[in-house]
């Protein structure tokens, strides 16, 4: 017997792995295609691109440096390592690191040039949460903590700032030549220093997860809206999930929507993770199906989330998902809920409010906005026997992160309601994504 699986090994299915794509030929020939603006008359239609398969993690490779003016600054001797501004970030554009002095101080001492030296050294900070909390239990072990901006990633949005506060640890600059320039070289250090050791990431403290290299599964890349509320949920949830299971035992099927088509523009791929997309309507029952053919396989313990906005899952797809939820699979959902079909411009959903003004339901003199009642799914979801429901947002990180552990916890069908600020539908500022997550929770309204 297998004991992780509790069923015969000769009964567990062969690791078969098939080489779909040579994924370092995608990598140098297509992607540099896409990027220099050669593809479209470049490329032939080999077996490489003809297909369509979109390698992981390819979004990597894109570049948004060129579509903000602004960029942030972070200012260390400000910073208390609270990570909100990493947290929250729907772009994996700003990544934090705690390092030990004398690593640091190692890779410092690579730098040829002085006043590169310096600057960097400027970048890390001490902190009560890592430092000195730490030094004073056991002395000489304290790390320093490090705030970088991947300026390849970052689309200026200046959520981070607003997460930060009165913190005062990061300011929006403007970008010039020489800064642009010292952003790439500062964050290739960073990315050339050893992981976060383990001893600095608080399991109790749920915001340190995106220290560990295993939580960053979303690298960025996507062609979301700049503040994307969106793309901080699914960033949050896949964090909180490869933290606890490791990025082999991580799957997804999508629903079309705002989020299938600003993951997957070939040829950028966000996720560190196998995903895949059939409809609009029915991703529920094709995660019954991957479901049971993991089960049939002995990979019970590998978590697969299903992620789908309000029209898919209120709507279109709502048959689909009560009838997943009343088969007691053992299946985790993710609704997106921006209360209008996001992906469409923004027309009236069953996950809209009574009174709301959006396309199809103008406010006026003839029609008042909206005339039903909005839906409310997690209390639909409720009636359905034994399942796991939680409302949550992304701007109540302790929340959320508490809401997707029990759901992978739970033995059976998980679905967590998350608000996700729409700023072109919503008609709110780049920064606005948290400050309109706690509006809604603080208004009641959601």
């Amino acid at each position: 017997m297998d004991e992780r699986f509790d069923v015969p090994v000769e009964e567990l299915a062969e690791d078969i792995r098939i080489n779909v794509v040579d994924i370092e030929d995608f990598n140098s020939r297509v992607i540099s295609a896409y990027n220099d603006g050669t593809a479209e008359k470049g490329l032939e239609a080999d077996d490489q691109v003809g297909r369509s398969i979109i390698p992981a993690a390819t979004g990597a490779f894109r570049d948004f440096s060129y579509i903000a003016p602004d960029i942030p600054e972070f200012i260390a001797e400000n910073c208390v390592g609270c990570m909100d501004c990493v947290t929250e970030c729907p772009d994996t554009a700003i990544l934090g690191k705690v390092v030990e002095p004398a690593t640091l101080e190692q890779g410092l001492s690579q730098i040829s040039d002085e006043e590169t030296r310096k600057t960097m050294a400027a970048q890390w900070g001490i902190t009560n949460k890592y430092f000195n909390v730490i030094e004073k239990k056991n002395p000489g072990q304290g790390g320093k903590f490090g705030i970088f901006i991947d300026p390849s990633k970052c689309k200026g949005c200046a959520e981070c700032v607003d997460a930060c506060g009165d913190h005062n640890a990061l300011r929006m600059v403007a970008k010039n030549d020489n800064n642009m320039e010292w952003y790439k070289t500062a964050f290739q250090f960073f990315r050339g220093l050893p992981e976060t050791p383990q001893k600095y990431i608080n399991e109790k403290a749920l915001a340190d997860m995106m220290l560990a290299e295993r939580s960053l599964l979303y690298v960025g890349g996507a062609g979301s809206c700049m503040g994307c509320g969106e793309a901080t949920a699914i960033r949050m949830m896949l964090a909180a999930t490869g933290f606890v299971y490791g990025q082999e035992n991580v799957g997804m099927v999508a629903a079309t929507g705002c989020n299938t088509v600003y993951t997957s523009t070939y040829p950028y791929n966000p996720y560190r993770i196998a995903w895949t997309n059939s409809l609009f309507e029915n991703a529920p029952a094709v995660a019954m199906g991957v479901r049971a053919k993991w089960d049939n396989q002995g990979w019970r313990q590998k978590r697969l989330w299903i992620i789908g906005g309000d029209g898919a899952m209120n709507d279109i797809g709502f048959q689909s998902l009560s009838r997943m939820l009343a088969a007691g699979a053992d299946i985790k959902v993710i609704v997106l809920d921006t209360q209008v079909y996001s992906n469409t411009g923004g027309q009236t959903s069953t996950s809209s409010f009574k009174g709301q003004d959006a396309k199809m339901s103008f406010h006026g003199k003839s029609i008042p906005g909206k005339k039903e009642n909005r839906k409310e799914l997690a209390n639909i979801c409720m009636m359905h026997k034994d399942v796991y429901v939680a409302q949550t947002t992304c701007a109540h990180p302790n929340h959320f992160y508490k809401a997707v552990m029990d759901a992978n916890q739970y033995p059976g069908p998980a679905i967590i309601n998350v608000f996700t600020t729409c700023q072109p539908e919503h008609g709110v500022g780049d920064n606005m994504a948290e400050h309109q997550a706690k509006l809604a929770a603080d208004s009641r309204s959601f």
